[in-house]
C-alpha cells in the first residue's frame, strides 16, 4: 500500500538525495514539503527543496518554508559544511517553480488534516516546525499516523558518538539545534521510529567502488548529482555514509524491515554544555523513569539492501 507522507528537511547534501528517493519511490505519495533552518538558513534550504525537486521534475509537490530559527534559541552553526550553496558545489539552476504561499507550520498541519490517520511525517531535520505545529494546533497529534525521524544517538555501538554531528561530543545534529523541539515531539505521543547515528552513520552504509562505477556509467542527472556529494565529502576525507543519513529515514518508511527497532524510553538533554542535545536511552533493569516518552529506536539495519535501494531509485 501507498502512504502519503510529508517530508520535513533542512536541505543539505543528504536531505536532498533523501528528496529524490522519497519522490521516485512508488511506495511513496509525497503530499507537501516543507524546508526548516538547520544545516543552512531556511532561506537556503528551501531553495535547495525547490532545486531538487526541479532536477528530477517533480514541481508538482508543494514546497513551504519554515521556521527560521529554533523554538528557543539561536540558529546553530554547523561545523560540518554541505558546501556554498548547501549541495556540495553543484550549483543547480535557479529554480522556476516558487514556494507555497502557506508557511510551513500551516501546511504540516493542513495536510495532517486532510489525511487524518494516513499521514506519515519525515523529518529529515530539526523538529522545529512539527513542534510549533503541535503548539499551534495540539489535536494533529491523534490524527498523524507516525513519525520517522532522524533523531538522536542512543549509544548502541561505537557509531552513535564517532560519527556525532552536533556541536558537542555527544549528539546528533538535528536534535543538537533544536534540543526543546525534540523533546516535545519525542513526548507527542505519536507513533515515533528515531532512526539515530547508530545506524544512519553506520561505516556500512558507505557505497563500494562498484556501486560508484554504477553511477559513473549512468547518464542520469541524479546520478551526476550523487556523485558529486560523494566525491566532495571524499575530498574532505569524510565518506559515503554523510550523504545517505537522512535517506535511511525515507527507507524505512519504504519498507520497514530494512529496520531493526527496539522500545525504549527516552530523554533529550536541553541544558548541558558538553551534552544539549543528547538523547538519553534509559536501559536500566530497575527504577526506569517511566515518565520519559517510549519510542521505536533504530538498533540495526540490512545495509547492503538499503544501498541497493537507493542506487535502483537514483538510476531506474
Amino acid at each position: 500500500m501507498t502512504k502519503k507522507v510529508l517530508i520535513d528537511c533542512d536541505p543539505g547534501m543528504d536531505d536532498s538525495l533523501a528528496l529524490i528517493l522519497a519522490c521516485k519511490s512508488p511506495e511513496l505519495d509525497v503530499k507537501a514539503i516543507t524546508t526548516v533552518s538547520g544545516n543552512y538558513h531556511v532561506d537556503v534550504t528551501s531553495v535547495n527543496a525547490l532545486k531538487t525537486l526541479e532536477l528530477i521534475g517533480r514541481e508538482d509537490i508543494p514546497v513551504a518554508r519554515g521556521l527560521a530559527k529554533p523554538l528557543v534559541r539561536a540558529l546553530a552553526s554547523d561545523p560540518f559544511t554541505h558546501g556554498s550553496d548547501g549541495q556540495a558545489e553543484a550549483f543547480l539552476p535557479a529554480p522556476s517553480k516558487q514556494l507555497d504561499d502557506s508557511h510551513a507550520v500551516d501546511l504540516i498541519i493542513e495536510t495532517i488534516k486532510a489525511y487524518p490517520g494516513e499521514l506519515y511525517l519525515l523529518a529529515l531535520g530539526p523538529l522545529s516546525n512539527i513542534a510549533l505545529a503541535l503548539i499551534k494546533c495540539p489535536e494533529i497529534k491523534d490524527m498523524v499516523k507516525g513519525i520517522y525521524a532522524i533523531a538522536g544517538a542512543f549509544g548502541l555501538n561505537k557509531y552513535a558518538t564517532a560519527n556525532a554531528t552536533g556541536d558537542n561530543p555527544q549528539s546528533e545534529w538535528n536534535v543538537y539545534v533544536d534540543p526543546e523541539a525534540a523533546e516535545m515531539v519525542f513526548s507527542s505521543g505519536i507513533p515515533m521510529t528515531a532512526i539515530g547515528l547508530d545506524v544512519a552513520t553506520h561505516f556500512d552504509v558507505n557505497f563500494t567502488e562498484v556501486d560508484l562505477e554504477r553511477l559513473r556509467q549512468s547518464d542520469k542527472a541524479e546520478a551526476a548529482f550523487l556523485l558529486n556529494m560523494i566525491n566532495f565529502v571524499a575530498n574532505r576525507g569524510f565518506e559515503s555514509y554523510c550523504v545517505l543519513i537522512d535517506s535511511m529515514a525515507v527507507a524505512a518508511a519504504i519498507d520497514e524491515t530494512l529496520i531493526r527497532t527496539i522500545r525504549g524510553r527516552v530523554g533529550v538533554e536541553t541544558k548541558g554544555h558538553l551534552t544539549l542535545g543528547m538523547t538519553v536511552l534509559d536501559t536500566r533493569h530497575h527504577h526506569v523513569w517511566s515518565d520519559l516518552p517510549e519510542i521505536n529506536i533504530a538498533a540495526e539495519a540490512e545495509y547492503a539492501r538499503f544501498n541497493e535501494l537507493v542506487l535502483d531509485r537514483i538510476l531506474g
